[in-house]
């Protein structure tokens, strides 16, 4: 069998810059998921 992992979307996360791709855990709500992370949704919402 194939592995289909390459096929997946990805996204970037704004705080690390690094790519994340979709999970199936994230499957609802693809399109409100923005950072890879809870750690970066942390870092992300501090104000400087």
């Amino acid at each position: 069998m194939a592995h289909r992992k390459p096929h997946l979307p990805t996204k970037t996360c704004p705080v690390c810059q690094r790519p994340f791709t979709w999970r199936k855990k994230w499957a609802r709500d693809w399109d409100s998921v923005v950072y890879c992370s809870e750690r970066c949704r942390r870092a992300g919402r501090q104000t400087p």
